[in-house]
């Protein structure tokens, strides 16, 4: 069976996590490792991640969860601690208050692998990716992603904007581990991780796959919506680096005439 890992950061992350935590526990697919890394929180985060514990292993669901609590440098270092703990087939990187839609999600994942002609002996794609749901600080279903993800994606697609939701990213764990975060960038590492994966499997010849199905429910108001300005002058940095000045400079432009028209 493919394994997946699910990475949470969190830091005094209690007042949202609860909903995580359970979307988790209630999925029915076995092969699943919950990694949680937590800075060193000081509310009761570590208590509530003590009490999923404690249920996930009543419910003899076959998951693993894994705990790191210590200090870190930001968002971004932690996830780079999350990629060292790596083990199994494919990563996503959960936030804290987003949360998985529907209990058999995972199944529905790895039955769409398989049904692509995965086998063990084929070579699983670098990425899956799929759509996502927007839901306020409630989990409450607001709509869906104004940006959607096209039918074939490379990591060229990503000067249109970030095409696919970091948390409806999954990938491969051995591209994923080759590729560590970039803890220059504050809010925006995620969109360069994700098109430095996504390049790394275009040079390998490996695939893409489309899972075409709602895999992850995100929170509105999540760093990247608490400092908007800073993240849009950062992604524009990204891009820049991956797609050109010039290139870069013209999108912009083309999204600046689209908002109008």
């Amino acid at each position: 069976m493919i394994r997946f890992t699910y990475v949470t950061v969190t830091y005094n992350a209690a007042g949202v996590l609860q909903r995580t935590l359970d979307s988790v526990l209630e999925q029915d697919y076995p092969e699943l490792v919950h990694l949680i890394i937590d800075g060193a929180s000081t509310d009761d985060t570590l208590q509530m991640v003590d009490a999923y514990i404690e249920r996930s292993n009543a419910a003899e669901n076959g998951h693993r969860i894994q705990v790191m609590s210590e200090p870190d440098k930001g968002i971004y270092d932690a996830m780079n601690k999350g990629l060292r703990s790596l083990d199994g087939d494919y990563v996503c990187f959960l936030n804290a208050g987003d949360f998985l839609p529907a209990p058999d999600t995972v199944t529905r994942i790895a039955e769409a692998v398989s049904h692509n002609g995965v086998s063990p002996h084929c070579e699983k794609p670098a990425v899956l990716y799929g759509d996502t749901d927007i839901v306020d600080g409630e989990g409450h279903f607001l709509h869906h992603r104004r940006l959607s993800p096209p039918e074939h994606l490379s990591w060229k697609s990503f000067r249109q904007g970030m095409l696919v939701c970091h948390q409806a990213f999954y990938a491969r764990t051995d591209f994923a581990i080759a590729t560590k975060y970039d803890t220059q960038y504050r809010y925006s590492a995620d969109v360069d991780w994700c098109i430095r994966v996504m390049k790394a499997a275009a040079k390998e010849n490996v695939p893409l796959q489309n899972l075409k199905m709602v895999v992850v429910n995100y929170t509105e108001e999540g760093q990247t919506t608490l400092h908007h300005r800073e993240s849009l002058w950062e992604r524009y940095r990204v891009m820049e680096r991956h797609y050109g000045r010039i290139q870069t400079f013209l999108l912009h432009c083309w999204f600046v005439v689209r908002s109008i028209i």
